[in-house]
């Protein structure tokens, strides 16, 4: 047996008895394999293989046009990388609503070929066949609510939600509904502080934010924000733990200058 460590894999049992315990989870966006690395390397519990690759990784202004294709290609990218985090996948927009049989398929796909963990899908009531068909084939589930960005066109907006009386208790319901058919953790993002608070109080399940306050299980934003890769997304939940845009400017202009001065390569450099 080697000297090093072993490394403790993190599991749907272990974020449980996080929660228990008052130990909050912390959860980043991973969509290839060199950040996938650094990410578990530096500990962080849970990898989501978000759909919002759609939007950091190819440039398009919604979530929508990613495929199932496309996510099984980065999730696969994201498991080379891991030795400890728990990996999530999100079920891309068109792959599970509706019906309940092509749900089971998508996700039983993502986990067969790209050997993620467990799935992520959004929405409460009105996808619980879904729901429940991936969990009989013995898949872990996510639920994800609150502002749940493959409904852009039906909300028309990224504002925060449930803020009014009726979509707080629709949101509510939908938490408890996601937790007894069997999810074993729940997203939510954009909604009232005190709401979230309520819901991670009321659930035994882990409750993971994002824009939804500090009184929740977990934190989860997009790594590319939060090392400040990207520049014009600024909502009031981010907060930026390095500016690598510019850092990454810099060292390419300074690239560019030495190739242009003949400064590089230098002798040494040379074979």
């Amino acid at each position: 047996m080697s000297q090093h460590k072993e490394v403790k894999l993190v599991t749907t049992h272990q974020m449980h008895a996080m929660k228990q315990r008052g130990e909050k989870i912390s959860m980043l966006t991973a969509y290839d394999y060199s950040m996938a690395q650094i990410l578990d390397g530096a500990g962080v519990d849970v990898l989501l293989v978000g759909d919002s690759a759609s939007n950091v990784m190819a440039g398009h202004e919604t979530t929508l046009p990613i495929t199932l294709d496309q996510m099984i290609y980065h999730a696969q990218s994201v498991v080379r990388a891991v030795k400890r985090a728990f990996v999530v996948v999100d079920l891309p927009f068109g792959s599970y609503q509706g019906n309940s049989s092509e749900a089971l398929r998508s996700a039983i796909r993502i986990m067969k070929e790209s050997g993620g963990h467990g799935v992520k899908l959004e929405g409460g009531a009105e996808v619980k066949d879904s729901i429940v068909r991936i969990l009989t084939a013995g898949i872990p589930v996510m639920g994800h609510l609150g502002l749940t960005p493959q409904s852009i066109y039906k909300f028309g907006t990224y504002t925060v939600r449930a803020k009014e009386e009726a979509e707080a208790q629709k949101l509510l319901e939908d938490a408890r509904l996601l937790q007894e058919i069997g999810c074993f953790a729940l997203v939510l993002e954009k909604i009232p502080a005190a709401l979230a608070k309520q819901v991670a109080e009321e659930l035994t399940i882990p409750v993971i934010g994002i824009g939804a306050g500090p009184d929740v299980d977990g934190q989860v934003l997009v790594v590319h924000d939060m090392l400040g890769l990207t520049k014009e997304f600024k909502p009031r939940f981010l907060r930026r733990y390095a500016e690598l845009h510019d850092i990454m400017t810099e060292a390419v202009q300074h690239y560019v200058a030495d190739v242009k001065s003949r400064e590089f390569p230098s002798k040494e450099e040379g074979y």
